[in-house]
């Protein structure tokens, strides 16, 4: 729990509750004082608009989270909104009569974990920022599932990893393991707590099926598909980093598109540097907007 320096713990503040990136944790975000983010506080209570920041834990059996509720990882979704924001706010004072009482915010994963979170959580969230977010999967997510060491493992590997007991890692490669982890999330077995349909069959060809439970919960498709993806008030603030490797800013610049053709209060920030680059900067930016300051 981050405050402005200066302020006291029980100060009436707005709530923003952080998603960090894939695999991140709040003692990745707030080790040695606060680091960046607790730069980030300052320097927006510095400019007037005093917030409380809360950072959530995103690790899990896999690695890292997408902050869905999934069979396979856990109710992540339910964790934060249900469970985290009730907490905090019974704990400390909330300014109930400010404009956004609660913000859904987070970079990379967390990016992505904050747009499902508004989309599906209305009442809860009054704004979103997301920051380079996992969206338009045919662009930040193909790539990586198309690499020769994720194609190798086949769903027996898989299930015999799995049906040990040992902790679900495949030898030597991490890239392969986030897949399994991503996997998890997306498309997670109904009735089968921890296990989740792979991408790939036993000849090593692509499931199509299983990638369209990727694209089901695709931030882009989700807004494409439903007009009523956001409340009519929610404002939505979308960025992505010029140079993302990732593409992350393709698709957040796609739902941008489709969001302000709708008329939605939404704005769209394409920041200079790579993926994980000023963030400080960009979340500030960020809250600035969703709070209208």
């Amino acid at each position: 729990m981050l405050v402005p320096d200066g302020s006291k713990n029980d100060a009436p503040l707005p709530l923003v509750i952080y998603l960090p990136g894939w695999g991140g944790s709040s003692e990745d975000v707030i080790a040695q004082g606060g680091g960046w983010l607790a730069r980030t506080v300052d320097k927006l209570a510095a400019s007037g608009l005093a917030l409380r920041i809360a950072v959530v834990d995103g690790r899990s059996h896999f690695g890292g989270s997408q902050f869905l509720n999934s069979g396979a990882t856990g109710e992540y979704a339910d964790y934060v909104a249900d469970e985290i924001a009730p907490a905090v706010e019974a704990r400390y004072a909330l300014a109930k009569e400010a404009a956004f009482p609660r913000i859904i915010a987070g970079h990379s994963s967390g990016g992505y974990g904050a747009l499902m979170l508004a989309i599906s959580r209305h009442a809860q969230f009054a704004a979103v920022v997301a920051l380079s977010p996992d969206s338009d999967f045919e662009v930040t997510h193909k790539g990586i599932v198309s690499q020769p060491s994720v194609r190798a493992i086949t769903p027996a590997a898989l299930e015999k990893v799995m049906a040990s007991g040992a902790k679900a890692r495949l030898p030597g490669d991490g890239l392969a393991h986030m897949v399994m982890g991503l996997c998890a999330n997306y498309a997670p077995v109904a009735g089968k707590p921890g296990r989740f349909e792979w991408l790939y069959d036993e000849k090593g060809k692509f499931r199509q099926q299983a990638w369209q439970r990727w694209l089901d919960v695709d931030p882009l498709h989700v807004v494409r598909k439903r007009a009523d993806a956001f409340a009519p008030a929610q404002r939505v603030y979308l960025d992505g980093a010029e140079h993302d490797e990732f593409g992350a800013n393709i698709g957040a610049r796609k739902i941008w598109e489709v969001l302000r053709d709708r008329k939605s209060p939404v704005t769209f920030y394409e920041s200079p540097g790579h993926h994980n680059d000023r963030l400080a900067e960009r979340l500030v930016r960020g809250l600035g907007w969703a709070i209208g300051k």
